[in-house]
């Protein structure tokens, strides 16, 4: 294991924090003109091609219980991705990822009801506070497109779960090793799926022009590095340190958002996003206090 770097560790936080909006910013544009199976395809094989060569001789082969906890990691990434990207084809992109954000508070409830974790009432509060938040943030945008902007709930719930899942597997299997093989994974299912959609629909099959091969081949890139540059940083320094840090995907998302679509969250939506924020971070800030000092 490498020893604790805690300044790299933050840069490349901040990198994934660059990153992963941009990756989302340039699913948003390719969502008119790509089919949602080819951008998740493009996206996990990427993932599986550039890792494997990082991945080999990195542990023991898994057993039948890590193959199977895999799996459901892997249909949960690609049905968290797939929403995300899907919603992205109507909603902004930082109210998008601001509503996505209500994972933490996801997770402090599973972590409560499922796993029997200690969660004290001030947490329940912040997280009870937080998803108001993020209602916030949904209500104008409900009002503008309907169901699917409830969509990122639904990929903070699968991300809640791939977590919780992650973490069974983290302890025992290498997680570059993971991530190759879950690309893999993936990549099988959506190429199936993608075969099989395109004979019953009889759609013409797809080719992407110079253009949109570039920006997959981007999408495919920045997908990647941004795991790796997370992945690394949680090697290099404390997940305390480093777990407030994720809400910094909001105003990269923000700027990114105006940049390429010019869209900024309005008054309403802006409020939301600093109450989800402020929830979010309290909870992070009562979860990493000294053990003595803990309450309720």
């Amino acid at each position: 294991m490498p020893r604790d770097r805690p300044l790299l560790g933050i840069g490349l936080m901040l990198l994934f924090c660059a990153l992963a909006p941009l990756g989302d910013g340039i699913a948003k544009v390719l969502g008119g003109v790509v089919p949602l199976v080819v951008l998740l395809f493009v996206r996990f094989a990427s993932q599986a091609i550039l890792l494997t060569p990082l991945a080999l001789r990195r542990g023991p082969q898994l057993s039948g219980r890590q193959w199977r906890l895999m799996a459901v990691r892997t249909g949960l990434h690609m049905l968290g991705i797939g929403m995300m990207f899907t919603a992205l084809r109507y909603l902004p992109l930082a109210d998008a990822i601001a509503i996505a954000f209500v994972m933490p508070f996801f997770m402090l409830v599973l972590g409560k009801y499922v796993l029997g974790e200690e969660v004290g009432p001030r947490r329940i509060w912040a997280c009870v506070v937080g998803f108001a938040g993020t209602l916030l943030i949904v209500q104008p945008s409900f009002a503008q497109v309907g169901a699917p902007a409830l969509l990122p709930l639904g990929v903070a719930v699968c991300f809640a779960l791939f977590m919780l899942t992650t973490r069974q597997l983290a302890r025992d299997v290498d997680p570059v090793r993971l991530q190759a093989l879950s690309g893999w994974m993936a990549s099988a299912v959506l190429l199936l799926g993608w075969l099989i959609s395109a004979e019953a629909l009889g759609a013409r099959q797809f080719w992407p022009d110079g253009p949109v091969l570039l920006l997959l081949a981007l999408l495919g890139a920045i997908g990647t590095a941004a795991h790796l540059a997370m992945t690394w940083a949680l090697r290099l320094a404390p997940s305390a340190t480093l777990a407030p840090m994720q809400y910094l995907e909001i105003p990269f998302a923000t700027a990114i958002g105006w940049m390429i679509f010019r869209d900024l969250p309005n008054g309403l939506a802006a409020l939301g996003i600093a109450v989800t924020v402020s929830a979010g971070l309290y909870i992070l800030w009562r979860e990493h206090r000294p053990a003595p000092e803990l309450g309720p």
